[in-house]
């Protein structure tokens, strides 16, 4: 089975979100794709089995991640494997992506309208800062803080982050450079601080074009390794939109 590891969100390598994929050649167990997610021990590794896409951070299986479709697909298009218009059967649906002629992928995932919330007890003293405002999307918790700074500046007690109930918790503020920034922390799926996370953007992208009255817009995910994500907000649907890099490829020789 060929396995490839891709830095997406991202036109450097070493930056943006790293990414295993797995090619697979035949059906395997969910056991074993949790097995080599473990081993890879990045945020996320996708296996791919015709158009069946399927992501398991080092702990569980996740219905839906964009770094690492972001990731699937920059590996089908650059070694030939694939071109045009790409369809996956997903957890969440058929998503559809595409190449640009600049290079650029675009990946049409469903959107996750923001609800306000109260933010649950203990977790102003877990970011150690106090929000602007809270609220709630399907799958994440999502906290505007008031500035860039604050945002890039935070130490969450990751630990604490661990009792919300939620699958990840969305820190945001309006950008400096860029129309808004975030981070994301996950602990409860086994990801303490994702680089960059294409399905946070699915939240954010109908959040803040509500705010400034455009559907285009671009972040920027403030982690160590940082990336950018491009989101267009179109009804019930995000456009995410980035760039990704091959950095190791081999083949996986455990059956």
């Amino acid at each position: 089975m060929r396995l490839f590891t891709v830095d997406a969100f991202t036109d450097s390598a070493f930056q943006g979100n790293p990414a295993a994929v797995c090619l697979l050649d035949t059906p395997v167990t969910e056991q074993w794709m949790q097995s080599v997610a473990a081993e890879m021990n990045l945020s996320e590794t996708a296996f791919l089995l015709g158009d069946s896409l399927r992501w398991f951070t080092p702990a569980v299986e996740v219905t839906l991640c964009g770094h690492a479709t972001l990731a699937t697909a920059h590996v089908l298009y650059s070694t030939g494997a694939a071109d045009g218009q790409l369809e996956f059967d997903t957890a969440s649906g058929t998503l559809t992506v595409n190449r640009h002629a600049d290079g650029m992928i675009t990946m049409d995932f469903p959107a996750m309208e923001v609800t306000p919330a109260e933010a649950p007890p203990g977790l102003e003293k877990a970011l150690g800062v106090t929000p602007v405002r809270v609220g709630k999307s399907r799958l994440d918790l999502l906290v505007e803080l008031e500035s860039e700074e604050a945002v890039s500046g935070i130490t969450p007690d990751i630990a604490a982050l661990n009792t919300v109930d939620a699958r990840g918790i969305i820190i945001t503020a309006p950008g400096t450079e860029t129309d808004f920034v975030s981070r994301f922390f996950a602990p409860r799926v086994g990801v303490p601080e994702d680089p960059v996370t294409g399905s946070a953007h699915c939240a954010l992208s109908p959040y803040w074009s509500a705010r400034f009255g455009r559907p285009s817009l671009v972040g920027a995910q403030l982690s160590a390794r940082g990336g950018l994500v491009h989101v267009t907000h179109a009804a019930d649907r995000v456009h995410l939109a980035g760039r990704a890099v091959t950095v190791m490829s081999g083949t996986l020789h455990v059956s």
